[in-house]
């Protein structure tokens, strides 16, 4: 299946029996839905259903949500790799009332309020490509736009960003600096994840696609050019790798300060 074409992907569903009659949405997320993919890549697709229905052949995965698990389903067309992965519509109001501005306001941030999985299928609202349910997505895109999602992770990733810099300048100092120059690394996969967020494009789960999400969002504080020099460390000096190292940790904190979190 070369090309996205809704009745494609439905059509293998249906001949699975892998859309319960109780479903809300239906859609295809990950790279695939951005475009992304490339011959050997996943296909994952995201079911919503109101109610819970137990498949012998559907795989647990621990969730701290009620019911505390997500099923899924994995299975081979050619030799392409399928994933669905069926959620409820009530987890998705559990995760978004974690997110809640009232919640934000409290000053849990920046701490985690969301697991991994959590994080993604949320930040997945958007991008993916809808296939049923265009009423139940547009309910809550809006949720979502109205809560506090962005600022939660935005001020996490900041944080983490903030931690690895000072972990830098400290192993500088005390002229560790191999370990800094790893931890400068670090600071700026976090700062320019808290960017690319702050503009809506979500995914710091996969670094692999943080190129793709930079050039989706063209933030303007930072050139792609400028960060992907960064990125493969050019102009790195292991010889003498404090300069690089300062100009890492110049750019992240330059990018703490320009990032809004609320």
């Amino acid at each position: 299946m070369n090309e996205i074409n809704t009745a494609n992907w439905l059509e293998v569903l249906r001949e699975r029996q892998l859309i319960p009659e109780d479903h809300l949405a239906v859609s295809v997320v990950g790279s695939v839905a951005h475009g992304w993919h490339n011959d050997q890549s996943d296909f994952d697709i995201y079911v919503v259903t109101s109610g819970e229905s137990a498949s012998p052949g559907r795989s647990s995965i621990t969730m701290p949500l009620n019911p505390p698990h997500v099923r899924t389903e994995m299975f081979y067309v050619g030799d392409r790799r399928w994933e669905v992965t069926y959620w409820l519509d009530s987890q998705y109001e559990q995760m978004l009332a974690k997110v809640s501005r009232d919640e934000f306001n409290r000053g849990v941030a920046p701490v985690r309020v969301l697991a991994p999985r959590e994080e993604l299928a949320l930040g997945r609202l958007e991008g993916c490509l809808v296939l049923l349910g265009a009423p139940w997505f547009e309910a809550r895109r809006k949720q979502l736009a109205e809560s506090a999602f962005r600022s939660f992770v935005v001020a996490r990733s900041l944080g983490a960003a903030d931690d690895c810099v000072e972990d830098a300048l400290g192993q500088m100092d005390s002229g560790n600096l191999e370990s800094a120059t790893l931890s400068a690394r670090a600071a700026l996969g976090f700062a320019v994840d808290a960017l690319l967020e702050g503009h809506g494009q979500y995914g710091s789960q996969s670094p692999k696609w943080r190129p793709n999400r930079f050039r989706a969002a063209c933030p303007p504080a930072l050139s792609f050019e400028d960060y992907w020099a960064l990125e493969i460390m050019r102009g790195y000096d292991p010889e003498d790798p404090r300069p690089w190292i300062n100009q890492v940790l110049t750019i992240c904190q330059d990018i703490s300060m320009r990032v809004e979190v609320s």
